[in-house]
């Protein structure tokens, strides 16, 4: 092999490596070398004289994690007093800085690639194929403080840009200022500028009155500012962070160490995986909330490891809507999915009691057709029905 080659037995080990368990080792090193994974091990930060095989420190990185050590440091303490990475590394001993820079500079940036030559070798040495995946996820804790939540201010800022809006219109300063939608800070810091240059004798009041009104707007503009950087850290998709972690989101769990009931609020990811003959051959960690966001995206992961779509998907009725059909329907892909109101349905407890019809309609038991609306004020995920 001319990468992941392994040293020969070593003088210096007072037990040496058992047959089957070098067989193993050898065997877990050639499926490493035909993958080709050391297409994306190459580090282009690497200067002069290489300080590790980058080859051999990968290999032992994935050893590692393949039995259970997660931790850096145990790792590097297997590779000085654990004879099956003392073969693999040849009696170099890295430390675990030098694992931890290897993983986030090497193995991050790469990792799908990585992921996916691994497992399309794994399932050319089987003879197996990947037509049929099945799909579930669960969430994972993230490690935050669990106190310090940050909701997305979005109602204390529409009250607060309605209180602008009236101070505005107090110091006469509301021309090309938007009626209704949130104020920017922008807007404000240029108001602001406006109303340094107003007469005292033009406000009630006198300059007494100006300056306190100065002072609220400026203070409103502070407030702004910081429901701004909330609502930057949150983005578009999601309504809550934490402070020790932005990227964790607010998430009920299924195990509750509160009430036990998954009602509690706590720092979370949700994690998802693609199953095929037993293997995990996709996965996807992300900050959405409910599975049913899920299922086209890790599909498109699938699709962007492998370059092709599976012919068969199974899953639980909570990625059960009719966007994700029709996403199915359009691809070519055989959907063995539920919705969620299937059991109630094909059971009589629970009679559906609207249908959905081709141009996107909906039919009533009384046979009254009702089309969706949007009413304003109102939550996008929530739409009004007109019959």
């Amino acid at each position: 092999m001319d990468h992941f080659r392994a040293i020969g037995p070593q003088l210096f080990n007072s037990f040496p490596i058992q047959v089957e368990e070098r067989e193993k080792l050898d065997a877990f090193l050639q499926v490493l070398e035909s993958s080709q994974v050391w297409k994306y091990l190459n580090s282009k930060d690497e200067t002069g004289r290489p300080a590790y095989d980058q080859y051999r420190l990968f290999a032992v990185i994935l050893l590692g994690f393949a039995l259970g050590k997660a931790s850096l440091r145990e790792i590097e303490s297997s590779c000085r007093n654990d004879l099956r990475f003392i073969y693999i590394t040849g009696g170099s001993y890295p430390s675990y800085v030098t694992i931890s820079r290897f993983i986030q500079n090497v193995i991050t940036p790469n990792i799908e690639q990585i992921f996916a030559c691994i497992v399309k070798r794994i399932f050319s040495e089987t003879q197996l194929n990947m037509q049929t995946v099945f799909l579930d996820g669960t969430k994972q804790e993230a490690n935050a403080n669990k106190y310090k939540f940050v909701w997305k201010p979005i109602h204390y800022h529409q009250k607060l840009s309605d209180k602008v809006r009236a101070l505005l219109n107090t110091l006469a300063l509301s021309a090309n200022v938007p009626a209704e939608r949130i104020l920017s800070s922008k807007i404000i810091m240029d108001k602001l500028d406006e109303a340094k240059q107003i007469p005292p004798e033009n406000v009630p009041g006198g300059l007494k009155a100006l300056n306190a009104m100065r002072n609220n707007l400026a203070s409103y503009l502070l407030k702004t500012v910081e429901y701004e950087e909330k609502e930057a850290i949150c983005g578009p998709n999601r309504n809550s962070y934490y402070k020790t972690d932005h990227d964790a989101t607010a998430m009920c769990l299924k195990q509750d160490y509160y009430s036990g009931l998954g009602s509690n609020m706590h720092a979370a990811y949700s994690v998802q995986a693609l199953v095929s003959t037993g293997f995990i051959v996709s996965y996807l960690v992300s900050q959405e909330r409910s599975d049913l966001k899920s299922f086209q995206p890790i599909l498109n992961t699938f699709k962007r490891m492998y370059g092709y779509y599976p012919k068969e998907v199974g899953a639980d009725s909570g990625y059960g809507n009719l966007d994700n059909y029709e996403y199915c329907k359009k691809l070519g892909i055989d959907a063995y999915v539920k919705y969620q109101a299937w059991n109630g349905e094909s059971s009589g407890r629970n009679p559906a009691v609207y249908e959905s019809l081709a141009d996107g309609s909906i039919l009533c038991l009384g046979k009254r057709k009702g089309y969706i609306t949007e009413i304003k004020n109102r939550h996008p995920k929530k739409p009004g029905v007109v019959f």
